[in-house]
C-alpha cells in the first residue's frame, strides 16, 4: 500500500473516533449555567464535575450516540430555586423531566417554550406556581405534557389544542379553574389522553368534545356540572371513564360503552340518575366500576362477559342509590 494512502486511511479513522469523543462544549456549558443558576450548586447535581468526565457521564443526562448532543435531562429531588433559563441552551434537549423537587418553585419560564424539539416534558410533584403558559403551543412535537402535582393556577389555556402530536395532557393536582376549552374538541391529531382531576375546574363540558375519541378522560374531583353524555359513545375506543365527585346530572340510560377498550368507570358521587344500560355487561375488559352516591334507579345489571373477572363486582360498586336493586343489592321490589 502506498504511504499516501496509508496517511489518508489512518486520518479517515482518527478523524472518526474524535468527532464521536467528549461531549458537545455549548451543552456542556448550558449544564454548568443550568446547575450554577440555584443557590446552592455545590451541594446538587454532584456528578457534574468537568474535571472529572464530561457531560455524557453526567446522572440524568443522556446524549445522542451520533451528535453527542445532549438529548435528555432529568433532575430529582435536588433542585432548590426557580427553572434556569439557560434550559434553552439545550436545542436537541428532546425529554425534560424535572419531577419531585419539593422547593423547585416560581413559574415555568419562556425559555421552556424555546425548546421545540421536545417530545416529552414533565414538570410533576413540585411546587411550581403561575399559570400554564400559552407559549407551551410552540412544541410541535410535544407527545407527552405532565404538569401534575404542583401549584398552577388560572384557566386551561385554549392553545394546548394546537399541539399537532400530543398524547397525553397530565394538569391534576393543581389549582386550576374555569372550564376544559372548547378548543379541545379540536385536536388536529388523535385526540390524547385528558387527565385534569383534583383541581377547581368548572362549567358544563363543551359539546365540541364529543368529536374527540380520548384514550382516558380523568376529570374527577372538579366542579363540573350538567351533560357528560359525550363521553358515553359505543363507537369510541376509551379505555378510562373517570367523571367522579363533580355536579353532573344527567340520564345515564343513555350512555353507550366501549365493549372491546373500557377498563375503568368512575362515575360516583354525582347526581346522575335513571338506570345502568344492560348494555354494560358486553365491556369485556372491564376491571374497575364504581357508580355510587348517584340517583340511579332500577335493576342492576347480570350476565356479565367479563374477560378478566372471575367475579362480579360487589354492592360498593352500587350503593347510596335511592332505588337502584337487584344482586349484589337487595332484591328488587314485585
Amino acid at each position: 500500500m502506498r504511504p499516501s494512502l496509508l496517511s489518508f486511511i489512518v486520518f479517515l479513522c482518527l478523524g472518526f473516533f474524535l468527532v464521536g469523543e467528549g461531549c458537545n462544549p455549548s451543552d456542556q456549558s448550558a449544564l454548568l449555567k443550568f446547575k450554577n443558576s440555584f443557590p446552592n450548586p455545590d451541594q446538587i447535581l454532584l456528578s457534574w464535575d468537568p474535571s472529572i468526565s464530561d457531560c455524557r457521564n453526567w446522572g440524568g443526562i443522556e446524549c445522542n450516540e451520533t451528535t453527542n448532543r445532549v438529548i435528555s435531562l432529568e433532575v430529582s429531588n435536588q433542585l432548590n430555586g426557580t427553572i434556569p433559563s439557560a434550559v434553552a441552551d439545550l436545542p436537541y434537549l428532546q425529554t425534560l423531566r424535572l419531577r419531585k423537587n419539593p422547593y423547585l418553585v416560581g413559574e415555568i419560564p419562556p425559555a421552556i417554550g424555546k425548546l421545540v424539539s421536545l417530545v416529552s416534558l414533565e414538570l410533576s410533584w413540585n411546587n411550581i406556581s403561575g399559570p400554564v403558559p400559552q407559549f407551551l403551543a410552540n412544541l410541535k412535537n410535544l407527545w407527552f405534557l405532565n404538569l401534575s402535582f404542583n401549584k398552577l393556577s388560572g384557566t386551561i389555556p385554549a392553545s394546548l389544542s394546537f399541539l399537532p402530536q400530543i398524547l397525553e395532557i397530565d394538569l391534576s393536582r393543581n389549582q386550576l379553574t374555569g372550564p376544559i376549552p372548547d378548543s379541545f374538541g379540536h385536536f388536529p391529531g388523535n385526540a390524547p389522553s385528558l387527565i385534569l382531576s383534583h383541581n377547581k375546574l368548572s362549567g358544563q363540558i363543551p359539546t365540541s368534545l364529543s368529536n374527540m375519541d380520548f384514550s382516558r378522560v380523568v376529570i374527577s374531583r372538579n366542579e363540573f356540572s350538567g351533560d357528560a353524555l359525550m363521553f358515553f359513545n359505543a363507537s369510541k375506543t376509551t379505555e378510562i371513564i373517570d367523571i367522579s365527585r363533580n355536579n353532573f346530572a344527567f340520564n345515564f340510560s343513555r350512555a353507550g360503552f366501549m365493549h372491546e377498550t373500557l377498563v375503568t368507570l368512575d362515575i360516583s358521587h354525582n347526581k346522575i340518575w335513571g338506570s345502568i344500560p344492560s348494555s354494560i355487561t358486553d365491556a369485556i375488559l372491564l376491571q374497575n366500576l364504581n357508580v355510587s352516591y348517584n340517583r340511579l334507579c332500577g335493576k342492576i345489571p347480570s350476565d356479565w362477559n367479563l374477560k378478566y373477572r372471575s367475579q362480579p363486582f360487589d354492592n360498593s360498586s352500587y350503593v347510596h342509590n335511592p332505588c337502584l336493586c337487584g344482586s349484589p343489592l337487595p332484591p328488587c321490589k314485585p
